[in-house]
């Protein structure tokens, strides 16, 4: 089989190719998580406060989907590297196995607990009644979203991120296509309320789901998916959580963090944490892209770790930093030269405004050093070093940003608990450069060695010189 694009096509070149799909995709996502929030906006404020604490149940089903695939990706893309096919075709039956595993347990405890979930954060009826009925729905019927997200990874593991674009705009524009429609009871359909934007969403995902699945068979034949005669395989399932396991707490922390700024904020008032949901959906637009530039970039790392060639790494590295930090500042302008209207989308009242501007413009403060932060949690992953990136992630958020914001909280300003956001990401620079740093001396550093070596004994071979 001829060389992966990932270990010839230029670096530049190659991760623009790779990551621009990706990114356009991820922001199309993220007009749709706004789309669905402005019209569950229009609905009430309680209702787009009900789906803000809803919030983090979903990020934790994604936070398994996507860090179970970035396990996968790693092990595939350095498989592919190493041209271990074998490897690579295990990984794939593997992972399609975890991401069914993963599905049935959030659609039974999605089913039994959503309406306890709710009644802890919240005595208002109607929050607990309509946030109840979306979260059930979106855990129940999430067999789209985590076969999604694993079809689209194995597509993204063998450089086919055109796929994934695809995939993911065709999910977001049903779901955008289908939300007023099912809100609001249009074209003859009923007016399901908060319920009717989670059937849009588990629609359009398992839409996107069945269409990625139909790409793997007809475009990725770098590798091969079957389950006949499948037996799960301990040993590349444990390479996969190696990696993965670190990726989901890592992500599940945010969404410990979401729910105790929360029950922060609530303390204040409804409409607090409603901005604060509002925040979440608006810094999807800057997120998001740099997520889907991370997305190009870690097969890109992993394939020529396997092949041996550090210079592409390095220099993926370097561009990947640059290309998040001009999104990054690029967002943090946004945000402050326009933050009513942003806030305006989401039918915003004057309270809302009131918390919600000085909300917007402190917390993106922190935008001006993040990318170098999400760059560098996703090299640490790219080289199975998860525990690190777990390190940084649960000192940023668990130890660093939630006590800030409680002690800040006691001020009894809630524009004060914004900075605790920027204080986190200071924390967290600092410990992304000194880990990166330690990767490079432990995986890259040796590659040079290893491959000067090589050079010389090659050399030697030619001449016929002894090193002698």
């Amino acid at each position: 089989m001829s060389e992966n694009k990932m270990g010839t096509m230029p670096v530049n070149r190659l991760l623009v190719s790779m990551s621009v799909p990706m990114m356009i995709s991820m922001l199309v996502q993220a007009l749709y998580n706004i789309v669905d929030s402005m019209f569950v906006a229009k609905l009430s404020e309680n209702a787009l406060t009900a789906v803000s604490f809803a919030f983090p149940v979903q990020s934790l089903m994604i936070a398994v989907a996507t860090g179970t695939g970035v396990g996968v990706n790693a092990l595939l893309s350095k498989s592919l590297g190493e041209k271990n096919f074998a490897q690579a075709n295990k990984a794939a039956n593997n992972a399609i196995f975890l991401a069914f595993c993963s599905a049935v347990v959030f659609a039974v405890a999605g089913f039994f607990l959503s309406r306890i979930f709710f009644e802890f954060q919240t005595d208002v009826e109607e929050i607990v009644d309509g946030g109840t009925a979306y979260l059930q729905i979106c855990t129940v019927f999430s067999f789209g979203m985590f076969f999604q997200i694993m079809a689209e990874r194995l597509l993204q593991s063998t450089g086919k991120t055109f796929y994934t674009m695809i995939t993911q705009i065709t999910g977001a524009v049903i779901n955008i296509i289908l939300d007023p429609i099912l809100i609001f009871g249009l074209i003859g359909f009923p007016k399901m309320g908060v319920a009717g934007a989670a059937v849009a969403t588990v629609i359009g995902q398992t839409a996107a789901a069945v269409l990625a699945v139909v790409f793997n068979k007809t475009h990725n034949h770098e590798i091969s998916v079957s389950l006949r005669g499948y037996r799960p395989d301990a040993h590349i399932i444990g390479r996969i959580y190696s990696v993965g396991i670190p990726s989901i707490i890592l992500a599940a922390i945010g969404s410990v963090m979401t729910f105790g700024m929360n029950k922060i904020l609530t303390l204040f008032s409804t409409t607090a944490v409603a901005v604060f949901g509002v925040y979440f959906k608006l810094q999807s637009f800057v997120f998001l892209p740099v997520f889907g530039l991370n997305n190009g970039m870690v097969p890109i790392l992993a394939y020529n770790y396997g092949a041996a060639k550090p210079d592409r790494i390095i220099h993926t590295i370097k561009l990947s930093v640059v290309y998040a930090v001009i999104l990054m500042i690029i967002g943090f302008a946004v945000f402050q030269l326009i933050p009513v209207p942003l806030l305006k989308i989401f039918n915003a009242s004057e309270t809302m405004i009131s918390i919600g501007v000085p909300a917007l413009r402190i917390i993106a403060v922190h935008f001006l050093v993040a990318g170098f932060s999400i760059v560098s949690i996703s090299v640490l992953q790219a080289f199975s070093h998860g525990f690190l990136s777990l390190t940084v992630s649960l000192i940023r958020q668990m130890v660093i940003l939630l006590p800030a914001a409680y002690l800040l909280s006691l001020s009894g300003n809630v524009n004060n608990i914004w900075w605790a956001f920027p204080i986190a990401e200071a924390v967290a620079v600092i410990l992304c450069g000194s880990f990166v740093l330690h990767v490079y001396k432990k995986e890259i550093l040796p590659l040079f060695r290893q491959n000067a070596e090589t050079a010389g004994s090659e050399e030697r071979r030619e001449t016929g010189k002894s090193p002698y």
